[in-house]
């Protein structure tokens, strides 16, 4: 079957969306996007164009703005264009490059749906991306919900190709004159993304050329698996947990027997409150240990432990959110953000400026474990740069951070002093100097 009618059958068998709906594409320039805005502008839907100019590439994204625009005007449809700082954003919030964007542009996107009266998002995603993100997950452990792959709905945010292989979409492109930009950005391996697409897929494709369509079939077999857990963790949460007063209790001895404790507090925890896998794991070894009263932190909810049974509640303003961080630890918790470690020698770190969100210390002047806990007042640090001690407040204060942010303020620790104001500034006692051999890199992503 041609690939126009798969896209219009795949639309309809799915009810992604109707002649009737207005629908915003989401279209970069590549070709992905371009594709789609060919396949709904032939296929007599109602659409508009958005196109984001991240400003990441230079004289090449204002070249894929001109692209698009011409292509939007070519088919007479709306085009709506908007420029980020997006550089700029990553320093004030500490997010990742991919999170940034990510936050920006759909923000923007329900905006323009509410000033324009779209009633649909469509986004370019195609089988071979839900593919990539499985094997993402599978590497960052995230269980079997991150093994789902990429859902083709949610929300009012379809993703119509979805059916396709990147392969079937190129080879429309080209039988049917749709000119697209290449961003030579996805050449580059040093995004785990393109490390499996240009590198691990390739080759399990050598071994089983039907692994695009094979590995469909698996991502939605898993799918009907999550929601069958899905459906059954809600059956046992009605049994197993009880609220009261802004406290959820999970009874242990309520769970069912026949099933993995350890497999069902992850899935209690992680659907409703959105505790790391990882977390979880350090939460069951307390209870395993008979450990009362260890606290255990998501971005907006504490657990504890307490004598068979599992305590969870929203964060106070004047918790700690205190976690140690053993030697060894690859990440940690805190508030809003998580921190990734790396311990290098001093020979394989390439550049000695790092932005604000990212930390080099050096480690052999770390007393561990380190801990990572809110700043209080009474805090204070050198900061880096200068002889003299400076509280944390009125570092903040210089800084010009909101009371918001102030909210959100960790600082990490070795032993009783301050290592890093988190996202800010680390303390000189613990820069890089001639004589360190071993540094600790650490990087901050908010979640």
């Amino acid at each position: 079957m041609a690939l126009l009618a798969q896209f219009q059958r795949f639309v309809e068998e799915n009810r992604l969306f109707t002649h009737d709906d207005r629908v915003l594409l989401t279209v970069s320039g590549g070709v992905d996007s371009m594709v789609m805005l060919a396949l709904c502008v032939e296929s007599g839907y109602r659409v508009g164009v958005a196109h984001c100019n991240f400003g990441l590439r230079g004289a090449e994204s204002d070249e894929d703005e001109l692209s698009v625009m011409e292509a939007a005007m070519r088919y007479g449809v709306p085009c709506y264009n908007r420029r980020f700082d997006t550089q700029g954003e990553m320093e004030r919030t500490g997010e990742s490059m991919e999170m940034a964007a990510r936050r920006l542009r759909y923000a923007w996107f329900e905006e323009l749906c509410t000033a324009e009266g779209y009633t649909t998002i469509a986004v370019a995603h195609h089988a071979d991306d839900s593919i990539e993100t499985f094997f993402i997950n599978l590497m960052r452990g995230t269980g079997l919900r991150g093994l789902t792959g990429i859902t083709r709905q949610r929300g009012h945010i379809v993703r119509p190709l979805m059916f396709a292989s990147r392969k079937e979409i190129l080879e429309y492109a080209v039988a049917n004159h749709i000119h697209y930009r290449e961003d030579s950005s996805n050449r580059s391996t040093k995004y785990l993304r393109n490390k499996i697409r240009l590198g691990l897929i390739p080759r399990i494709r050598e071994i089983n050329p039907k692994f695009t369509s094979l590995m469909g079939r698996n991502i939605d077999r898993l799918g009907e698996a999550q929601r069958f857990i899905s459906t059954a963790i809600e059956k046992i949460r009605s049994v197993a947990v009880t609220s009261e007063e802004g406290v959820d209790t999970i009874w242990l001895d309520r769970l069912d027997g026949d099933f993995s404790r350890n497999f069902l507090l992850y899935e209690l925890l992680n659907s409703a409150y959105g505790f790391k896998g990882d977390v979880i794991d350090s939460l069951c070894a307390a209870l395993d240990s008979g450990c009362s009263g260890r606290r255990f932190y998501a971005r907006e909810w504490v657990a504890v432990t307490d004598r068979g049974r599992v305590q969870v509640a929203r964060i106070e303003a004047d918790d700690a959110c205190a976690v140690e961080v053993p030697e060894g630890a690859m990440r940690a918790y805190g508030g809003n953000a998580v921190l990734y470690f790396e311990r290098r020698s001093i020979d394989l770190v390439e550049s000695f400026g790092v932005p604000p969100h990212m930390a080099q210390v050096d480690a052999d002047k770390l007393q561990w474990p380190l801990t990572l806990r809110r700043w209080r007042e009474g805090d204070w640090f050198i900061p880096f740069g200068m002889t003299g001690k400076k509280k944390v407040s009125d570092f903040l204060i210089d800084e010009k951070v909101s009371l918001v942010e102030k909210s959100r303020q960790f600082v990490l620790l070795s032993g009783e002093d301050i290592v890093w104001v988190v996202g800010r500034r680390i303390d000189d006692r613990f820069r890089l100097t001639d004589e360190t051999e071993e540094v600790l890199s650490i990087h901050r992503e908010i979640l």
